[in-house]
């Protein structure tokens, strides 16, 4: 079950990965890197701050050595 409506400031893993403009994978891995962090929510349905997912898209990301260069969004 989803939220009808997070709480004021706040998106989902869904609505952030849209937000973002990346898959909600890639939110749940951000948050596995400590790129960023959820501000509630329970375990199976997080909530993350709007101005985090912001500042999480715009970070620079860890890379491998060898790894192609990112292109720019």
């Amino acid at each position: 079950m989803e939220y009808v409506q997070p709480p004021a400031g706040t998106l989902t893993t869904t609505l952030a990965a849209m937000a973002a403009g990346v898959q909600p994978a890639t939110i749940r891995d951000w948050v596995r890197r400590g790129i960023l962090t959820r501000c509630g929510g329970t375990p199976k349905r997080p909530v993350y701050r709007v101005a985090d997912v912001q500042a999480a898209r715009a970070a620079t990301k860890p890379t491998r050595p060898g790894q192609r260069p990112a292109r720019a969004a």
